[in-house]
């Protein structure tokens, strides 16, 4: 029997790094090819002018990948980490970059990737339009409860008891180990209160957490939403063990201790997985949503409802901001049949019907509709319609038939971007305009390299929904030729 290798690993030293590329990734590029390096758990965090030593992880024909063990120079470009999580949790992994320098890596990203991979023409590429606040700015949060706490350096390094539970984020890489939260910078108050009382409330009252690996225990998870608009908090909490007791002294803790909640939500799900999506949600006390406003510019600002499993813009602030550029793109007269593909809780669809003469919403989660057609309702919009199914099959002639031929086509798809039968489709529909938003521009690169068989590029504009991220959202417009 052959003897598993156990040959060194390769190191380099004094190596300066190049620059980030897609991912978040740096780059160092070398005689040998080029190398991308990632931050492992606990890792120091790289950035373009670093000089680091590096540990060779994998090789490849063409590239080879490594992790940085040490900084010797910091660069230019550093900003000192706010977050004393920093490099364990699995957030905010661009706190050691400035952020003018992030906005600029983001810029750079976006014109990388529409150039080499859609290898269209471009028109000048605006200035990405920055978010403000950069802290506080998400308006949901999901916190694991699990017996597989991590445990840090300093307390691996002792012989002292450590309880294994623990309430925060999961460790990257590690699907049964939870870094427990003493501060997040992601979500405004009384998302931490929160948090940190639930936790205290489960130590004190020996309640089991959720083994990810033996799939015992009773608390799952903690799920946070706030509305920046109304101050309306959601809380939902997630069990895997239907024990009224446990369950019942939670949620009264809760409600005596924070009358912020407005909406308090528990799911019982025993599976072996976390996802709730098919999950029935009963509603404990408060009302079964929440409620966030935005002002579409008619004087009569949107109300939007937003449910335990509804999919609303987790930056709500800069979605207005992403929202007008995707109106603003389609140059509506008031006399168009608008398309919104993908369309969700109807957010798109109702922020530019007051601009339309129609809009058709299509979604192929069904539940999304349902709120996309209350969200209608309660704006006393008429002239949007939602419609469920899965894009291709309902994207036809005879759709186009009974519901108008779109002169306008917003779309905003998954990470995954278009289907290529989507994207083919709407070369035969042919609207006059399409504005695309993407929030993985490698996919929506590749998309219009197919559209321009038919369309012309006339505009692009970055947005940054998610600061401390390399997340970088995009809005392209395109325009029939001829």
């Amino acid at each position: 029997m052959r003897r598993k290798s156990h040959k060194a690993p390769e190191r380099l030293y004094g190596i300066r790094i190049d620059a980030v590329v897609a991912e978040g990734k740096c780059i160092v590029r070398t005689d040998e090819g080029v190398i991308f390096v990632e931050n492992p758990t606990g890792g120091p965090g790289v950035a373009p002018g670093d000089v680091v030593d590096l540990r060779i992880t994998n090789k490849k024909k063409q590239y080879r990948e490594a992790v940085a063990e040490t900084v010797h120079e910091r660069s230019k470009v550093r900003a000192e980490p706010f977050c004393e999580h920093f490099g364990t949790c699995g957030g905010c992994k661009w706190q050691h970059i400035r952020y003018d320098e992030q906005l600029r890596f983001k810029q750079q990203q976006v014109v990388d990737q529409l150039t080499r991979i859609g290898k269209v023409p471009l028109p000048d590429i605006r200035p990405i339009l920055a978010a403000h606040p950069t802290q506080y700015y998400r308006n949901k949060l999901e916190f694991t409860c699990a017996e597989g706490r991590w445990l840090t350096q300093a307390e691996a390094a002792t012989d002292l008891p450590m309880d294994p539970r623990a309430l925060g984020f999961h460790v990257p890489g590690r699907f049964d180990k939870v870094l427990p939260i003493r501060h997040c910078y992601l979500q405004p108050d009384p998302s931490n209160a929160i948090r940190l009382a639930v936790a205290d409330y489960a130590f004190r009252h020996d309640m089991t957490m959720y083994n990810l690996k033996l799939h015992t225990g009773f608390l799952r998870t903690l799920i946070i939403r706030t509305a920046d608009t109304t101050q309306q908090v959601m809380v939902t909490v997630q069990v895997a063990q239907d024990d009224p007791n446990q369950l019942n002294g939670l949620l009264t803790f809760l409600q005596t201790e924070f009358s912020q909640i407005t909406s308090l939500n528990y799911i019982l799900n025993t599976k072996k997985n976390d996802s709730y999506q098919d999950q029935e949600v009963v509603n404990w006390a408060g009302k079964p949503y929440i409620e966030e406003t935005m002002d579409d510019g008619s004087g009569q600002p949107l109300t939007f409802r937003v449910g335990p499993k509804s999919f609303y813009q987790t930056n709500a602030q800069q979605a207005f901001s992403l929202y007008k550029v995707a109106r603003a793109g389609a140059a509506l007269t008031g006399q168009e049949c608008v398309y919104d593909l993908y369309t969700g809780t109807g957010t798109i669809a109702l922020f530019v019907a007051r601009q339309a003469r129609e809009v058709v919403g299509v979604e192929y989660v069904e539940a999304s509709v349902a709120d996309a057609r209350v969200n209608a309702d309660i704006n006393g919009i008429t002239n949007a319609r939602f419609y469920a199914g899965d894009m291709r099959d309902i994207l036809t002639e005879s759709f186009f038939d009974q519901h108008g031929r779109p002169d306008v086509v917003i779309t905003d798809p998954p990470r995954a971007g278009m289907d290529e039968a989507v994207t083919r489709q709407l070369l035969q529909a042919a609207p006059r305009r399409i504005v695309y938003v993407s929030c993985n521009t490698a996919t929506q690169a590749r998309d219009l390299g197919i559209l321009d068989e038919g369309y012309t590029v006339t505009d692009v504009q970055p947005v940054d929904m998610f600061p401390h991220t390399h997340h970088v959202e995009n809005v392209v417009v395109l325009e029939r030729k001829g």
